[in-house]
């Protein structure tokens, strides 16, 4: 019968047949052909077996795929060979060995949190999950011992209110994983394409402003996470925020779901009071912040629809290219109507929608709230904000903080997306104390208005995919800018390596992408980056505007200098904000502006 296919219709059965090959043998099945399976142009014995357990879905979403013609991405059919979560024997062997994973089995290490950095590093970096940033002063002072037993030793707050442990040789990345479980810590799904650490208020539970805690519906999604093997089964990573609303953002809108709470007013056909508003969508790196629905989740109820949500992913997500195997590119192609529809039939249930009118407008954030003395909820008590050079502390400084937060404070460090960490509970009568002790340890709690809102990735220095040593030139940049122009607003610039935009660089004031700049007519490049002015978050969100192109790093200093002062000379008043004053300019005005102070 195969005779009378034409060449399209052989190229897709052999395709489908490849596929539930794949798919049998990682199962323990026997092949095609053997023992009663069937060939092409051969009646089968028996239909082939329905994928079942955990991984079901995700298999599944893989075989309508290829029935439908199209090829799997090499890392689909990597995964279905062996999925991550089944290779830690295999990881402790390389660790006995003493080398690091080669091919797909870099993907499938990450699935436990250990990453393979190389060429950028020969080492592993090791990235933890902490539900809502909330960590015990014990954990933090423990973790800086593993790093100084086999890292950096230093560790980085990331852009996930997370930390980060670098330069872990091959053979101590297992020790690393195991130590940190002793903790009641854990790297499981922090990385490869799983559901990442889930950010929340940083200022959860102690904040004055607040209309809820969003550190138990953190924590609940983090349980649920890490005990439903079936939510592994991802085309592509996936972010989720809880925002209590709260004087310190966090950052829900650049999620894939951001829980937003929010006041609903009487008379709407619901119960009034405090609800969380869902947001879908959101990812930066692809200029999309997350939008509004329309509709409203009761805070109890946010792990069940979370769940439902990300199970319409797994059956839709695109699984032939990784670059739109986003939840973005799911609501882009049916629209967020068909989206809501295909989640309320995995609820059972319909959500509710109100209004944009039935929501109270939310209380404002402050951008500066993450650094300095603040009062907490509580009477008497403050959380202190501290800041770190572009995210990084020594072993020695983390010692320092935990003793400070169990001496002084409550005994919690809270990290922020803003890359940095306040000690809270901390009483009135020893505020001044703590200060002269995190500045003892050469640490400080006030920034500039370009420190506060600065922002980077690893970079080059530490990741193959950056083009530039991002947190280097943003430390080159905070230290020209604050000798050169004196900045009276906050503003935020954000330098991020790639086009994977871990420092979501499309929602800063000013955002630097890394770009290899050519120098030469032979080509050779130097580290560089294309230039974005005019994002936002929050009620001021947006996405950035490209406006300069192949800047050499070298450059990047004075090119910010000259942006921050044809800002401050130009705006229409001293309140009018970086963003407003670029958005209200078009790219050659603002090119202009900014060359006129180059030549003063």
């Amino acid at each position: 019968m195969s005779g009378d296919f034409s060449a399209e219709q052989k190229r897709y059965l052999e395709g489908f047949v490849s596929g539930l090959g794949a798919m049998r043998s990682s199962r323990g099945l026997p092949p095609l052909g053997a023992r009663g399976g069937a060939m092409p142009g051969m009646a089968p014995a028996s239909a082939p077996a329905e994928p079942t357990g955990p991984d079901a879905a995700g298999l599944k979403a893989q075989l309508r795929t290829e029935a439908e013609g199209k090829k799997l991405d090499p890392i689909e059919i990597a995964r279905r060979e062996e999925n991550g979560l089944d290779s830690y024997s295999r990881m402790k062997k390389a660790a006995k060995d003493g080398v690091y994973p080669k091919g797909p089995d870099i993907l499938r290490w990450r699935y436990h949190g250990l990453f393979f950095v190389g060429p950028a590093q020969d080492s592993y970096m090791v990235r933890l999950r902490i539900p809502n940033g909330v960590m015990t002063h014990w954990q933090f002072a423990s973790v800086a011992d593993i790093a100084e037993a086999h890292g950096g030793p230093y560790a980085h707050v990331t852009t996930r209110a997370n930390l980060q442990v670098r330069e872990i040789p091959a053979t101590d990345g297992i020790q690393v994983l195991e130590k940190l479980v002793a903790l009641g810590l854990t790297c499981k799904g922090s990385g490869a394409d799983n559901i990442r650490n889930v950010t929340g208020t940083p200022t959860a539970g102690i904040d004055p402003q607040e209309l809820l805690d969003t550190r138990p519906y953190a924590s609940e999604w983090h349980h649920h996470i890490l005990n439903d093997r079936s939510l592994y089964g991802l085309p592509r990573k996936f972010n989720v925020a809880f925002d209590g609303a709260g004087l310190i953002t966090a950052l829900e809108d650049t999620n894939d779901i951001g829980f937003s709470a929010v006041e609903v007013r009487d008379g709407f056909g619901v119960e009034a009071g405090v609800w969380f508003r869902l947001a879908l969508g959101g990812i930066t790196g692809h200029k999309d912040l997350a939008l509004d629905t329309g509709v409203i989740v009761k805070p109890e109820d946010t792990t069940r629809v979370a769940d439902a949500i990300v199970r319409v992913f797994v059956d839709h997500g695109d699984r032939t290219d990784r670059k739109k195997a986003r939840l973005k590119y799911v609501l882009d192609a049916w629209g967020f109507d068909k989206f809501l529809v295909e989640v309320e039939a995995k609820l059972g249930e319909a959500l509710v929608r109100v209004p944009g009118e039935a929501v109270i407008e939310r209380p404002a954030s402050d951008r500066q709230a993450h650094i300095g003395v603040h009062k907490q909820k509580q009477d008497g008590l403050n959380w202190i904000g501290v800041t770190l050079p572009v995210g990084k502390m020594t072993v020695e400084q983390m010692r320092g903080i935990a003793k400070i937060s169990r001496d002084l404070g409550d005994g919690d460090i809270r990290l922020t997306v803003w890359q940095n960490l306040l000690v809270s509970g901390v009483r009135d009568a020893n505020v001044a104390l703590a200060v002269a002790a995190i500045e003892a340890m050469g640490l400080g709690i006030s920034a500039t208005a370009v420190r506060a809102g600065l922002v980077a990735c690893t970079g080059s220095e530490g990741c193959k995919f950056a083009a530039a040593p991002t947190k280097r030139n943003a430390e080159e940049i905070a230290l020209h800018c604050d000798a050169t122009v004196q900045v009276d607003r906050p503003v935020n610039i954000h330098l991020t390596g790639c086009h994977n935009s871990c420092a979501q660089h499309y929602i800063g004031d000013i955002g630097l992408i890394g770009q290899r700049v050519t120098v030469s007519d032979e080509g050779d490049t130097v580290d560089g980056y294309n230039v974005c002015v005019g994002g936002g978050f929050g009620p001021d969100a947006g996405i950035g505007r490209e406006l300069f192109q192949d800047v050499k790093a070298e450059d990047a200093p004075r090119l910010v200098e000259r942006m921050l002062k044809g800002w401050m000379a130009n705006r229409s008043s001293d309140e009018e904000s970086f963003a407003d004053f670029t958005r209200r300019h078009e790219i050659d005005q603002l090119t202009a502006i900014f060359a006129a102070e180059a030549a003063e």
